[in-house]
């Protein structure tokens, strides 16, 4: 019985997209940092997360390390998406039933499977540079506590940036 309960609080937890969380089973975010104000940012999710929810959810990471930090807007310097793919095929199996009527024998065979599903895995990796005030740089420069005020609703994050 236990295992059987297992089973199905796993099938559950893989039938939901990826949530906004550090990574673990179902993906999630990262982080490294490469200088005093340079992250690399990465969020990987499951097959059920689109690839623009895992596009956001990097860019309100990035915005929350920056935050994090002591920054207040970032540069994505080196954006990258990628998807990896998984593909499953259902077994077959057929049922055959026999019959007969006036002496004369039937038989009637039903295949069933064989269905091949493609899996989508989508990832996104920032490397943001971080900035104390809005520089005048080239490039879309992101206030930090804009991006986190406006995608954390969304995403369910754990609050707002005052």
């Amino acid at each position: 019985m236990r295992t059987i309960l297992m089973i199905f609080i796993a099938g559950l937890l893989g039938a939901c997209a990826t949530q906004y969380q550090p990574q673990g089973a179902t993906g999630g975010f990262t982080e490294t940092q490469l200088d005093r104000n340079v992250f690399r940012v990465t969020f990987s999710a499951n097959a059920y997360t689109s690839a623009q929810q895992a596009e956001e959810m990097a860019l309100l990471r990035s915005a929350e390390v920056t935050l994090k930090n002591g920054f207040t807007h970032f540069v994505i310097t080196q954006g990258k998406s990628s998807a990896e793919y998984s593909a499953h095929t259902t077994p077959t199996y057929s049922d055959t039933t026999v019959s007969s009527r006036r002496g004369k024998a039937y038989a009637s065979t039903t295949t069933y499977g064989g269905e091949t599903r493609v899996s989508t895995f989508p990832t996104t990796t920032n490397t943001i540079t971080c900035f104390k005030g809005r520089p005048n740089v080239p490039g879309v420069v992101h206030d930090a506590r804009f991006v986190v005020n406006s995608l954390s609703p969304k995403y369910g994050a754990a609050g707002t940036a005052k």
